[in-house]
């Protein structure tokens, strides 16, 4: 770790947060026609051009004061489709959060995760699509009719070998989806709150990942009435690097068609920064080497939280950070003016996947998120420390519709 002239203190926090719970302090398996809590809201602004709160595989972090903080009104995560096997589907921590957020009457994103980067990809008819098919029929009943939107797929061409990138992956996918609309169609037909989209599609502002593969993906979101769009996730290199997406996508839906984006990201162009030297003002202020990297400074933040004051002005005295910190609010302004934006998702907190072995080829997802509890102290009121400069954008871009919930200051 990166030796200090002045090392940073963690504070000591023990505020209680007030009466509305973390999602990690309800109770499991309540039941599913339980009374909405008090507190709740009213109904979010339709899928029409919304900002959620992504949680990711962490929807067990969710505080109800952090989204009232945000103005969030939406919240999206996905749910590792392996983890059906391990009992009480309703009872694990991503679909217990998501089904009490709804009761809540927050908007809700759901993606199904099929982890097959290490398996082969199961074919039509056989023992593994069978299993992987019974593991959709725990999920459906639990969350069909509750969520808003329920994604077939998270990445799947992430969460899949390289050489199952063929019709494979296709034959799989259409097969449970053709499962999943069949089962909305006898159980949640008349009316049902629950649309399905198809998700998600990466790095498609490289030619090469434009493949057959992603062609007939298209083909059958297009060609299937049930399926309500498609998902995309844009972490990208640079701001220009997500219009490709949009230029590719968008004319081979149908016009009735809308698009996901549940995540999006400069991600790729902070790693590209993570060796950078830092701000000489900022080294000599906080007791940082003169020759200190980016990742060195993040590693010392995760070691010992900074106060709020110095994360801010680690990344404010970063031009490469400081030159992008509008693009959420840009990015949804380019997403909007699409007219065919239903919801897009933006990386609401750190987690411990992000901070774990960090180095300077760590991915530095952690600079994305609006709170930022693994390298920022606490505020006095005991509220997660937050991200340098999301959290005003975020307030700022959400409808006006949903402005009548407020937020904390």
């Amino acid at each position: 770790m990166l030796s200090r002239l002045v090392p940073a203190t963690a504070m000591a926090v023990g505020l209680a947060l007030g009466a509305m719970p973390t999602a990690a302090s309800a109770q499991p398996g309540a039941a599913q026609d339980r009374v909405v809590p008090s507190g709740a809201m009213s109904r979010p602004h339709p899928a029409d051009g919304v900002l959620a709160a992504n949680f990711n595989q962490d929807l067990g972090s969710l505080d109800y004061h952090e989204l009232q903080a945000a103005r969030a009104t939406w919240i999206r995560g996905f749910f590792t489709m392996p983890d059906a096997d391990k009992g009480d589907v309703a009872a694990t921590t991503t679909i217990h959060t998501i089904l009490d957020a709804s009761r809540r009457n927050y908007g809700t994103v759901l993606s199904l995760k099929f982890p097959l980067a290490q398996t082969e990809m199961p074919a039509p008819g056989s023992a593994a699509m069978a299993a992987e098919l019974a593991r959709v029929d725990k999920v459906l009943p639990v969350v069909m009719g509750r969520v808003d939107i329920l994604t077939i797929g998270n990445e799947p061409f992430n969460e899949s070998r390289p050489q199952d990138r063929t019709e494979a992956l296709n034959n799989f996918y259409e097969t449970v989806a053709e499962h999943v609309i069949a089962y909305r169609r006898a159980h949640c037909a008349s009316n049902c709150k629950t649309q399905l989209y198809m998700g998600a599609l990466n790095r498609l502002d490289l030619p090469a990942n434009r493949t057959p593969v992603v062609e007939r993906w298209l083909q059958f979101v297009n060609a299937t009435p049930e399926i309500q769009g498609v998902d995309i996730h844009p972490h990208v290199p640079s701001r220009e690097a997500v219009q490709p997406f949009l230029d590719y996508v968008l004319p081979r839906l149908r016009p009735d068609q809308k698009f996901l984006a549940t995540e999006f990201s400069l991600v790729w162009y902070w790693q590209r920064h993570m060796t950078d030297p830092i701000a000489p003002e900022f080294a000599q202020r906080y007791g940082f080497a003169a020759d200190a990297k980016v990742w060195q400074v993040i590693e010392a933040a995760i070691a010992h939280p900074f106060p709020q004051q110095e994360w801010n002005d680690f990344l404010s005295s970063s031009p490469w950070y400081e030159s992008q910190k509008h693009f959420l609010r840009d990015q949804m302004t380019a997403f909007r003016a699409t007219g065919r934006l239903a919801v897009a998702g933006y990386g609401f907190r750190q987690d411990t996947v992000m901070e774990q072995n960090w180095g300077p080829d760590k991915v530095p997802w952690l600079l994305n998120s609006v709170f930022a509890p693994y390298t920022v102290q606490p505020a006095p009121n005991g509220q997660a420390g937050r991200g340098y400069a999301w959290i005003d954008d975020f307030r700022d871009v959400q409808r006006p519709a949903d402005d009548q919930h407020g937020a904390e200051k």
